[in-house]
């Protein structure tokens, strides 16, 4: 199974998030992450779904997806072609012992202290997996105490914009 990152471009409508994640589910797919957001058009939406499948199977699903009347464009996000970030942000332990180390790391990694107490920091990081993987180990000799992030976003690289097209497809339907 290989890693495969879709954009969606959906019609901002009740129950489309539903229908959609509810197409991966019952193949069985698991979702990596699932991102969700308006787009510059207030009415369509970008899902942006990271999972692990084989090509055939990922085939089928977005022929299927392509049926649903709410959905507009399906992409699929070539890495080298496209920008994907992630956001996380993390606690870590930082007493006065060992919070200019924390902070070195953090400044390393151009990430962001949020929010400081007595015995922790809260950092914010973007960045692609990778980048972010390598951030919680360098800080896990420290010891981190919660992690939150979000989903994979992604947009292609380039002036081309696939909600261009899609919406003029919306206005000719409506």
């Amino acid at each position: 199974m290989t890693r495969h990152t879709l954009s969606v471009l959906v019609e901002n409508k009740p129950g489309v998030l539903t229908r959609v994640s509810g197409l991966f589910a019952r193949r069985s797919f698991n979702i990596h992450s699932l991102a969700v957001g308006p787009t510059e058009h207030e009415e369509l939406s970008r899902v942006t779904v990271v999972v692990d499948v084989d090509e055939l199977p990922l085939e089928q699903v977005t022929k299927q997806l392509n049926k649903l009347i709410n959905v507009i464009k399906i992409v699929e996000l070539d890495p080298a072609a496209a920008v994907q970030r992630e956001l996380m942000l993390v606690k870590v332990r930082a007493d006065l012992g060992n919070r200019t180390h924390v902070l070195e790391v953090v400044q390393l990694f151009r990430a962001h202290v949020v929010d400081v107490v007595p015995d922790a920091v809260t950092i914010e990081a973007t960045g692609n997996p990778e980048k972010l993987a390598a951030l919680l180990g360098a800080l896990e000799p420290f010891g981190i105490r919660e992690i939150v992030k979000s989903g994979t976003v992604g947009i292609g690289r380039g002036a081309r914009s696939i909600t261009d097209r899609a919406l003029e497809r919306v206005n000719r339907s409506a």
